[in-house]
């Protein structure tokens, strides 16, 4: 056996390399190893190695079991931001600064917050002129008076967004990543001391941007050194859409007493399409093949009988909001879907339960309509057939009920027939007209923010963990800005906790 090479030890290497454990080169101002990841490094920045060090806390193990779910591991608080330093929006990002040169660091903030308010305002909202309004002149005004974590979310979107254009562009990536960072753990720290009045505005506006800059990375992922395909489990389902935009459910229900008479908020949610759900499953639906057998799969799987009732009522709304989207999907009502299922949905998707990820398909298979928009393109394609390569070919029950979505991702044309769809769009006016008569958006979050206040003040055992609980988000936001793959990519690990 040949001798062991031997190798000199890096000793005063930079704060980065030790958490990591790996060598240091030690080179000034910043180590080789903080230059290829594009992150700070403590030679260049001797006062942020504190802020750092979150960042470079070991992600939780994964169960070996089903390879989704963590195990339960304790972390340490994310740390705050003292709330009397001036932090102007024109500034280096913490704790990920972009670069030592001031002028140049100001000139991309520059850069970035133009194309924000001329360009990608415009493409954060769907069919809704009002909220575009709102996005472009409203929300840039209130990151302006202090709320220094949407300041960086807008400049982390606008940065992915020119990113799309340019995805070579070193500066933009480290740009991307480096405001999300600082977004989610100043955001992440104001969860922690609670929201109230002055910052329910805030917090639920860059909960919605993280939920979109989760989404919209995903098209990011070969670049950043990930895949929609993982080595050794084949397709990786986009869990982390989830947990970000029921991040923003959370965040509503948390602090509706607040946002109901928001002038900003309100518009925003009133822009969407109002929910007119069928949930009976005593009428011919589209997608109702889809809760065939239902009963008797939870029969054999599910064994408490809370349980089953929380997975039946899981299947039963996910397929109702498919349908009603499934009618108007140029609305973008097919996003709702991300937000409005419930936690137990995730949790059989986590556990790959052939059902959810049929319905998983046929909801993907809903975003062909959408594939016009930036950071939807190619998204329907992607990810259908990424779920359809989980099933077995030979398996003749799912198999058949997959055609559909298959259909639509590999469609080729600008406009799918209604024929092909299989519903007719010429109703589509008449039935957004229906749904406001059966109520708005606004009163779908009153039911749910009543219902979240009741469950929260239950004893356990209940049924309140099928509600958002907010100090889950503040975990889960803590653990994306933990997790070592965040120098990677901010929303590439899907095994995260699930907040809902």
């Amino acid at each position: 056996m040949p001798p062991r090479r031997s190798h000199k030890k890096s000793r005063a290497g930079c704060r980065r390399c030790k958490a990591r454990k790996i060598k240091c080169d030690e080179v000034h101002p910043r180590c080789g190893n903080c230059t290829k990841h594009g992150v700070a490094c403590d030679f260049e920045h001797p006062g942020i190695t504190d802020v750092l060090s979150p960042a470079e806390t070991p992600r939780p193990t994964t169960s070996a079991s089903s390879g989704d779910s963590p195990s339960t591991s304790t972390l340490p608080p994310t740390p705050s931001v003292d709330s009397s330093t001036p932090l102007p929006i024109y500034r280096n990002p913490e704790p990920l600064p972009l670069t030592s040169n001031t002028k140049s660091s100001r000139m991309m903030e520059l850069k970035l917050l133009h194309h924000y308010t001329t360009i990608t305002c415009e493409t954060l909202a769907i069919s809704s002129p009002v909220s575009e309004r709102i996005w472009r002149d409203t929300v840039p005004n209130l990151a302006f008076t202090g709320a220094h974590f949407l300041a960086d979310a807008l400049l982390a979107v606008s940065a992915l967004h020119l990113r799309y254009n340019a995805p070579q562009d070193q500066e933009l990536v480290r740009a991307s990543h480096a405001y999300m960072a600082s977004t989610l753990s100043e955001y992440s720290a104001s969860l922690s001391k609670g929201i109230n009045e002055s910052n329910a505005e805030a917090l639920f506006l860059t909960a919605s941007l993280i939920a979109f800059q989760s989404t919209a990375s995903r098209i990011f992922t070969r670049d950043d050194g990930g895949d929609v395909k993982d080595r050794s489990d084949g397709y990786v389902l986009p869990l982390s859409w989830f947990h970000s935009f029921q991040g923003v459910k959370a965040v509503v229900a948390s602090s509706w007493q607040w946002l109901r008479n928001s002038g900003i908020v309100i518009p925003i949610i009133e822009s969407q399409p109002a929910l007119n759900l069928d949930l009976s499953g005593q009428n011919a639906t589209f997608f109702g093949h889809l809760m065939n057998g239902v009963e008797e799969e939870i029969a054999a799987l599910d064994d408490n009988p809370e349980g089953q009732i929380l997975t039946r009522q899981a299947y039963q709304h996910a397929v109702a909001v498919l349908d009603w989207a499934h009618k108007i999907p140029h609305t973008g009502a097919p996003l709702v879907f991300l937000a409005t299922v419930s936690r137990r949905f995730v949790e059989l998707l986590e556990a790959r339960r052939p059902r959810a990820l049929a319905i998983l398909a046929s909801y993907f298979g809903l975003l062909k309509c959408l594939d016009g928009v930036w950071w939807l393109k190619g998204v329907a394609r992607r990810e259908v057939m990424g779920i359809v390569s989980l099933f077995d070919p030979d398996d003749e029950e799912w198999w058949s009920r997959l055609q559909w979505p298959i259909r639509i991702a590999l469609y080729e044309g600008d406009v799918i027939p209604p024929d092909v769809w299989g519903a007719d769009w010429v109703a589509e006016t008449a039935l957004l007209h229906q749904g406001s008569q059966n109520g708005s958006f606004v009163s779908h979050i009153e039911l749910l923010s009543q219902m979240f206040s009741t469950m929260q003040s239950m004893p356990p055992p209940n049924l309140a963990s099928a509600m958002p609980d907010v100090m889950d988000v503040i975990a889960h936001q803590n653990a994306l800005v933990r997790s070592r793959t965040f120098e990677r990519h901010p929303f590439l690990d899907d095994h995260t906790h699930d907040p809902f």
